[in-house]
């Protein structure tokens, strides 16, 4: 390393926010990259481990200490170079991953891991402001055709790697814009879409072609893709989200988060939204302690909500994990995110019984504490308890892809949990041309291992296509 006493010499730097009574005005970006000075500095924090556990913790093995050290040499074009050899979307990731390289990292055993994150965010953003990302088309066409189902982060890695090697491919998006969950999941005040649109560019002038509206498996049948490419990748996501079936689930004003956030998210794009459902003025309880919950309580926080409640039915997390314990693995500990601290109250170990309203629309919420033994849940006696509720958010994660329609034309075998099953080898289905992805795969999982699975699926396609590839993994 250029700095081998850097670790010692400099303490972690954190990214700059914008405070929260001012970010809650707008729903752009509020976190500023490092500058190229200090993100050199924070490469120099970099220990050059015998075993560099960051990579082994990073899904898609970033190259991590290298491009440390080249962005303390302030070498950015070959830092650039770098990390886009292992990740088409450093942009994505280094906005919105929870970066298990730093946990993974030999100096968060003090609690002060280099700033991963932080410098490949500054990589990327450096790149696009210099020029350095551009196209990069096939030297030569193959003649074969795929047909990439879903545009989120596994279908998008897949597409521009098989684009690459000169495949003709083509992008079926059932909504009106590509990105999957990536355009209308994340608020833009986590990632503006435009990002998106960048890459959309670049993915064009490779070869890429964009549909939308195209909802495979019920407008579109699904054999009419087997029949015309030469091999189909599913990369759906797992879009099935898990419900609360209580007392009062059907009164108005209990939605799903992915009712709630989609609609701010192309309202911020230009669109008008008839009825759309807005927490301005009104107490909201977000059901989940996940990052979806975290996103609703960001959006209901910047709609102007009264109050914003958010529970988890698991205990409160300790503060700070045991670091000999579970080191270099990701640990369970409290998390605060920037939504949380623009103003919400969090409980824990909360079970929702039932909703109560009038008139068809919920007004209160019904809940009770709980305990946990030996991996049980038991109610507390006499531990219920009513707050106010004028929108329920539903945010506890997703239980797998959507069955019916497109996996049930296809034909394709499905594991214990009802995702697609393939395996991390060929990522083949039971239908011989048929490859799946991502979430549709491995169940619901974060934009990092989307993009792994993406690409690592592009590779065994282009094998099954060609006989060999050249295509990393």
């Amino acid at each position: 390393m250029g700095k081998v006493t850097g670790f010692l010499e400099f303490e972690r730097l954190h990214e700059a926010a914008d405070q929260p009574q001012e970010r809650l005005k707008h729903w752009r970006e509020f976190i500023h990259p490092l500058t190229s000075e200090a993100a050199g500095i924070q490469g120099a924090r970099c220990m050059d481990c015998g075993t560099p556990f960051c990579m082994s913790g990073c899904p898609v093995n970033n190259i991590i200490p290298d491009w440390n050290d080249l962005v303390f040499k302030q070498d950015w074009q070959q830092a650039l170079d770098t990390l886009h050899s292992t990740n088409n979307f450093p942009e994505f990731t280094g906005r919105v991953c929870p970066a298990p390289c730093e946990a993974a990292c030999t100096l968060n055993i003090n609690s002060a891991p280099v700033g991963i994150k932080s410098i490949e965010h500054a990589i990327i953003d450096k790149g696009w402001e210099s020029g350095w990302v551009v196209p990069q088309p096939p030297a030569k066409k193959t003649g074969k055709r795929v047909a990439v189902i879903g545009s989120g982060p596994a279908g998008l890695a897949a597409a521009q790697q098989l684009a690459r090697v000169g495949h003709d491919v083509v992008v079926f998006e059932k909504a009106d814009r590509i990105g999957g969950l990536l355009r209308y999941g994340i608020p833009d005040f986590k990632m503006e879409k435009h990002l998106i649109d960048r890459r959309m560019s670049q993915m064009r002038a490779e070869g890429v072609e964009f549909r939308v509206n195209q909802d495979i498996g019920g407008a579109v049948p699904a054999k009419k893709l087997v029949d015309e490419f030469d091999a189909v990748v599913m990369a759906g996501g797992a879009e099935k989200p898990r419900d609360l079936p209580v007392p009062g689930r059907d009164l108005a004003g209990v939605h799903y988060a992915m009712e709630f956030l989609p609609q701010q998210n192309k309202v911020v794009a230009g669109d008008k939204i008839a009825g759309q459902l807005k927490a301005t003025g009104k107490h909201v309880v977000v059901i989940g302690g996940g990052d979806t919950g975290s996103d609703c309580v960001g959006t209901s926080n910047r709609h102007g909500a009264a109050s914003v409640m958010q529970f988890e039915l698991l205990p409160q997390p300790p503060e700070q994990e045991n670091k000999p314990m579970v080191w270099p693995y990701w640990p369970v500990k409290l998390r605060t995110s920037s939504s949380h601290e623009e103003g919400c109250q969090r409980d824990w170990a909360v079970a929702t019984k039932r909703f109560e309203g009038k008139n068809g629309k919920v007004e209160k919420l019904v809940a009770a504490r709980v305990e946990w033994k030996d991996g049980q849940m038991r109610e507390v006696a006499g531990s219920e308890f009513t707050i106010k509720a004028d929108l329920v958010l539903l945010a506890m994660g997703f239980t797998g892809p959507v069955q019916g329609g497109l996996l049930e034309q296809l034909g394709v075998a499905k594991d214990s949990r009802g995702n697609v099953k393939a395996d991390t080898d060929k990522y083949q289905t039971s239908v011989g041309k048929v490859f799946t992805a991502g979430d549709m795969r491995r169940g619901q999982s974060l934009i990092v291992w989307a993009i792994r699975e993406g690409r690592q699926c592009a590779r065994s396609v282009d094998e099954f296509l060609m006989g060999s590839t050249e295509l990393p993994r």
